[in-house]
């Protein structure tokens, strides 16, 4: 048992990223789900399964590399909020990420989005990581 389900969910994609994995396996959770998702919308990973083939289902992730020079799309993925401090922000100090080339990730009374929807609907929430 882990006590942060999602730095355990990106410290496996970073490792998989670092070993040049192609495949990542990630045991699934509803949250975890959504990050998924964001990340594949917005062009960080190639494809997404969600396989529920055991209590707990796993996802499977195809990490999205480089043509030419075949570096991960991925340079860095960043657990903010952690268990022991909860980091909060509103709409007007929303952070940027790398001066927008990046997202954060938010979790926010409307679910989980990036930074740029989260200003987009007003809403504010706990910022959950980074990615660039």
């Amino acid at each position: 048992m882990y006590t942060d389900p999602i730095a355990d969910y990106l410290t496996r994609v970073r490792n998989a990223v670092a070993a040049g994995h192609r495949v990542v396996d990630i045991p699934s959770s509803k949250v975890k789900k959504e990050i998924t998702k964001i990340l594949f919308d917005q062009g960080y990973i190639l494809s997404y399964k969600f396989e529920d083939n055991s209590v707990q289902g796993t996802i499977k992730i195809a990490l999205k590399y480089d043509r030419q020079t075949k570096e991960s799309v991925i340079k860095n993925i960043e657990r903010i909020s952690t268990p022991g401090l909860r980091k909060y922000t509103g709409t007007s100090e929303m952070p940027r990420v790398l001066n927008g080339l990046g997202i954060a990730i938010i979790s926010t009374s409307n679910g989980v989005m990036t930074n740029k929807q989260a200003i987009q609907e007003n809403v504010g929430g706990e910022v959950l990581c980074y990615v660039y």
